[in-house]
């Protein structure tokens, strides 16, 4: 009977940790962003795209690459950091918990950016698409 009881307790172990794995399943080419409100017109600068701050090219890959991080796998709560190419450049990305809209895996989060000046900050919300690629909704 404890025998029984210990691999029911492994089993529902196990179940659980795949619902609540800390990635959202990416596919292995990578993610992008579509959204025609993203700021630019290929729609793949993310969510940081509405803080208005005027990022370099390397900057702003720097900056997505993070959201991209967050989205995809980093736990609720942590920050995921990106460095500019000047001191005092970068900005924090964090996302909250995912949620499930019918088939599409939703997540808001928000990014502060630092350029020297005050910090800009701004929230959203962003699904996945069945391609892989991310959806912002505002």
């Amino acid at each position: 009977m404890r025998q029984a009881c210990f691999i029911a307790t492994c089993v529902g172990i196990l179940f659980l940790a795949g619902c609540a794995g800390g990635s959202l399943g990416a596919p292995s080419g990578g993610i992008s962003f579509n959204s025609p409100q993203a700021g630019t017109s290929d729609g793949r600068s993310g969510l940081v795209s509405q803080t208005g701050a005027e990022l370099s090219r390397s900057e702003l890959a720097s900056a997505v690459a993070a959201e991209q991080r967050a989205l995809e796998t980093a736990p609720a709560g942590q920050a995921v950091e990106w460095q500019g190419s000047a001191s005092g450049r970068g900005g924090t990305v964090i996302a909250a918990q995912p949620y499930r809209v019918g088939s599409q895996d939703c997540r808001p989060y928000s990014h502060v950016v630092k350029t020297g000046g005050p910090a800009q900050s701004v929230r959203g919300t962003a699904c996945r698409n069945p391609d892989g690629s991310w959806t912002l909704l505002n």
